[in-house]
């Protein structure tokens, strides 16, 4: 779900940075190809991504659900040339063209791809993170913040998509709606959480963005 007038979102897309060619591609790809393709971060999310990437130069990135890798690719443009980006994607029949594409535009050494339960996975990484990005389960959100919190020292960012679920975080809560229930749950954690500063941002399907105290 998109929150802003149509014409106000063409307007703001349309003078923002264009969309890489590859990107465009992949984009295509995957609606093409892929169910769900509502998944993917898209043109002015995938442009947001970029830029802070971009300022934050993060050393190392954690992304949780990889989907077919277009959100990667936008974060990785921010990585020094000794940058590293490890994303995980539970369903292993998106593998083949997340490689793909991630060799196309050159980041085979910097992107690792793993094929993995996150909850699972992140605990046995020996990483110190600068940037997150989770865009997963919605019902593990909380899970995947106190998994990851531990291995982010001060300075760093956690961007969290889909916040505000279509709308529904703010229309009265049908009680067999447990994904709606747990973010709304979440997003109350993530305000008052001592460690961070956190902005809720309406863009697209809603994105926060955190600062680790």
């Amino acid at each position: 779900m998109h929150f802003l007038p149509p014409a106000i979102e063409a307007y703001a897309q349309s003078h923002s940075e264009d969309e890489p060619a590859l990107l465009a591609e992949l984009r295509r790809d995957t609606h093409l190809k892929h169910i769900q393709p509502r998944m993917l971060s898209g043109h002015f999310q995938g442009r947001v991504l970029s830029v802070l990437s971009k300022i934050i130069k993060p050393k190392t990135v954690l992304e949780i659900g990889t989907y077919t890798g277009y959100s990667a690719l936008c974060l990785a443009e921010g990585l020094p040339d000794d940058g590293v980006l490890h994303t995980i994607e539970v369903n292993p029949e998106l593998r083949k063209i997340q490689e793909e594409y991630i060799a196309r535009a050159g980041y085979q050494k910097q992107i690792i791809l793993h094929t993995a339960d996150a909850l699972e996975l992140i605990p046995q990484l020996d990483i110190d993170i600068d940037l997150v990005f989770i865009d997963a389960e919605k019902k593990n959100y909380r899970a995947y913040f106190e998994v990851v919190l531990p291995k982010m020292k001060s300075g760093g960012v956690l961007l969290i998509d889909n916040v505000l679920w279509t709308g529904k975080v703010v229309e009265p809560l049908d009680p067999k709606d447990k994904t709606t229930e747990a973010l709304l749950s979440f997003n109350r954690y993530m305000k008052d959480h001592p460690r961070l500063s956190t902005v809720l941002m309406p863009l697209r399907d809603g994105l926060t963005m955190s600062l680790v105290r």
